[in-house]
Order: C-alpha cells, then structure tokens, then sequence
C-alpha cells in the first residue's frame, strides 16, 4: 500500500470508529445522566469529527497520541458498566490504562476491572437530583440567548434543570417570531443546534422539544410564575439593569421565585463568584448570587495560580475587548465617556472593575491590581494582558509548563485552556469552553517580572462559567471521573 493510501485508510478507519461511538454517547447521557469527554472536550452531540479533533488534544495533554480505537474500548465497557451520573474523561482513563498495560491484549477483563474501580464511587443514579429545577433567564439578549442554548442542549430526561421561561419587554406583533429566530440563528456562534418552532397562541418557544414560556413584563414584580407551573424557580437576571441587592431582590417577589443569579459585575457585599476559584464561598442560603464579569472569570484563574506558586506583589491588567451592545454602532449620544463613538469604527479607551473584582474571589491580591480596557472593533473574543511584578523570580518556559500542567492537570482543568500555536487569532478561539484561553507564545517573564496573555470568549466562555454557577445553586455537583 503507498504512503498516501496508508493515510487514508487510517483516517477511515479512525472515523468508522468514531461514528460507531455517537450512540454509546448519546445513550450514556440520555440514559444515565453520563457526560462523556476526550481531555476535556465534551462529545455530547459531537460529530465525527468533532470526536477525533478532541484526541489530537493528547499530544498537547500527555505528550503522546491516544487512539479512537483505545478510547472506544473504554466507552464499549462503561456502556455495559451503566455508571451514575457524572462526567468522564476517556481520554486521560485511556491513557491511565494503557500505562498499566490494558491495551496490550485483546482480553477486556483487566480494562474492565480498571473501570469498574474508576467509577466506583459513583452513585447508582441517573440524576444527581429527585426532581427537575425551573429555569428563569430574565433578559433574552448576547448571554441570555447562549445560556438558553447550553440548557436546551443538555436537556433530557435525567437532566435536572429545565428552561421553563424567559422574560422580556415588548409583546408587539411578531415579537415571539424574532426572538426565536435570534436564537435559530446567530452571526458569531452558527445556527441552532436543533429545530425551533414557535406557539403562538401559547406564547412559546418549542426548542428540541422543551417548551419555553415566552413571559412580557416590564418589571419583575407583574410576574406570577406559578400561573405558568414554574415554582422554586432560579431567576438568572441577565440584563445588566438589576445590580445591586436592592435591585435584584425585587426578583424574588413573584410568587414560584425562589434565588437570583446576576451575569454581570455586581455592587455591595453580594457574593462574585468564578467557579472553580471561590464557588466555596456558596451556601444554601444564599438568594442572590453573581457570577461576577466575562473578564474576571477570564483573569481570575490565571491570577490565583501564578499568585499560589510565584506569588505577586502587583500589577497591571489591561483588557483588549470586543465591542458590546452597550456602545453604539455610529456615532451618538452616550452617557458614558467616549463609548459615543463608532463601535465597529474605532477602538474606545475606557474603564474596567474586573481587576478590582478580582479581589472578591481572590481576597489575598486586594489593593495589588490595576485595570484597564480598550474596546476594539471585532465582534467577541478578548484578551487581558496582566502584566505582573512576581515575588518569586522565575522565567517563561518555568511559567509556561506550570500554566500547561495546571490546566491539564488540575481541579481548574475545565477553567484554562493551554495555547501553544504560534499562529491562532483571536476568531479561531469562538466557543472555547474554558473562560481563560493562556497563550504561551505570548509570554515574557525575566527574574521577577512577568508579562501574561490570557484570551476569553467574552460570550460563550463566560456563559459556561455561568451555567456552573446555576448548577451549584440548583444543589447540582456533577462528579468527575478522569
């Protein structure tokens, strides 16, 4: 056979493989509320391809290439294992295994053994909650139409939480028609992943089967949620007007309300969090939470590891951000300084508090840091440039393999992804899931001082650490396995 059919056939083979695994996929989840990944990369309503882009992560994770036929073995036996609810990660069992020398033979009863402890500690359940939680999203703009998305996709029966409404101004003709096609559609993130059809006489959304209740209101307090069988419901406000305690408690006097979460800085003593760094600070108690900004939660994770092992005096941080809805499209009236002008025209100097917020996740840099932002002129994508004075000297390739190993191997693995191509732009990262994308190439670090890259999907980034957030206050704690 010539080289350049060899290749070929390894690819056939490589997606033969990787077709026949979508059922065991789908069933796991479906059936038994399992989340399955590949080094991270979740492969619920993945492609075949989507499935064998995510092991060429392995080079970058472990060093060495982890096939679709080993990881395929592994998903065959936890299939028949039926383990609880959780999220695995057969890309790094894979490579567990083959360690221990599981792959060296065609006989499945060590790999089988191996699994079977691995998910061991896993309760025999299909969902980690007795029974479905409702869903609010108050506001159906950038966030809220992605949050409405990550809900829908993982909706199925062992699926604890449902989007049972959103709630918007308006109710004109034709009003529920746009807004479902807002979410059919979208200029940065593709088309829908489904069918959406729209009940008028009901006021609904039907998005993959998930009926959403289409609610106008021009003030939290005109809503009854019972009215539409929505009860103990979690109120995610995301339309950046409620932002302080005051003000967001006037969400939970609708009868069938029960928390609010806030997708966006908030003021006064309410709690920021950026899951994976503070999310201990949540209690039970808790009826109004914030998940604090797209920036923090982009810069917070790489602050608090380079702060645990270098330590850090002080800074500056300086965010390159994309254009909002907030600014105008040509030049007008704004109240805010310079945020008049040309969105897509110019890029705008203006203010940022992430770097001041920081400390509510991370008290121990309270009063080190400084902020900046400078909105350009490209449609999502950021990056923040934190530029550090280290108590520890150091140097880039020390830095550069503590952030890898951090984000592979860490408890903030789902938090920062590890760049290492010399040649990405910022258009190549929309729909990254980690809301911190370090860029490696980019760093400069000499004795103490050191210069730190950090990309941020400021739109669906952000929104997964949103949704980690909900989930928490919902009781929902999935376990990992990897």
């Amino acid at each position: 056979m010539s080289t350049e059919n060899s290749y070929l056939q390894a690819y056939i083979e490589e997606q033969s493989l990787a077709e026949s695994m979508i059922p065991a996929l789908g069933a796991l989840y479906r059936e038994r509320g399992v989340i399955i990944t590949v080094f991270g990369r979740k492969l619920m309503n993945g492609s075949t391809i989507d499935i064998i882009k995510a092991h060429r992560l392995s080079l970058q994770v472990i060093g060495e290439s982890i096939s679709v036929a080993e990881t395929s073995r592994i998903l065959t036996i936890l299939q028949a294992i039926a383990p609880g609810s959780s999220r695995i990660d057969i890309g790094k069992l894979a490579h567990k295994a083959r360690q221990l020398g599981h792959f060296s033979t065609s006989d499945n009863d060590g790999l089988t053994a191996f699994l079977q402890e691995s998910v061991s500690h896993l309760a025999d359940v299909s969902s980690l909650l007795s029974e479905p939680r409702d869903i609010v999203l108050y506001g159906f703009g950038r966030i809220g139409r992605i949050l409405a998305r990550l809900l829908i996709e993982r909706t199925t029966s062992n699926n604890p939480l449902r989007l049972r409404a959103i709630v918007v101004r308006g109710g004109k003709d034709g009003d529920l028609q746009k807004r479902a096609s807002l979410l059919r559609r979208d200029s940065i993130h593709g088309p829908f992943n489904g069918h959406i059809n729209v009940d008028l006489e009901q006021s609904a959304i039907i998005a993959n089967g998930n009926f959403i209740k289409v609610i106008y209101a021009n003030q939290p307090e005109d809503i009854d949620y019972t009215e539409y069988g929505i009860d103990n419901a979690l109120i995610v406000d995301n339309t950046g007007v409620f932002k302080d305690e005051k003000a967001l408690s006037r969400h939970l006097v609708p009868k069938g309300a029960a928390k609010v979460l806030l997708t966006a800085p908030a003021s006064g003593a309410i709690k920021n969090i950026v899951y994976g760094v503070n999310e201990h600070m949540m209690e039970d108690s808790d009826k109004i939470l914030c998940a604090a900004s797209c920036t923090t939660n982009a810069i917070t994770p790489i602050l608090k590891i380079i702060n645990d092992k270098f330590g850090i005096e002080n800074g500056h941080v300086e965010t390159v951000h994309s254009y909002t809805n907030d600014q105008n499209l040509i030049d007008n009236y704004h109240t805010a300084d310079r945020r008049g002008r040309s969105a897509p025209l110019n890029m705008v100097l203006t203010s940022t508090g992430a770097a001041k917020a920081v400390a509510k996740a991370l008290p121990e840099l309270a009063g080190k840091l400084s902020g900046n932002a400078i909105r350009v002129p490209t449609p999502n994508v950021s990056m923040a440039v934190c530029n550090l004075n280290l108590k520890t000297s150091t140097n880039r390739d020390e830095i550069n393999e503590f952030v890898r190993d951090m984000a592979f191997n860490s408890e903030l693995s789902l938090q920062i992804n590890y760049s290492y191509s010399t040649e990405v732009v910022s258009s190549d990262l929309v729909g990254t899931p980690e809301p911190a994308i370090f860029d490696s190439v980019a760093t400069l670090a000499e004795d103490k001082r050191c210069v730190l890259y950090v990309w941020y999907d400021n739109e669906y980034g952000y929104s997964t650490q949103v949704l980690r957030v909900m989930q928490h206050m919902m009781g929902l704690q999935i376990p990992t396995v990897s």
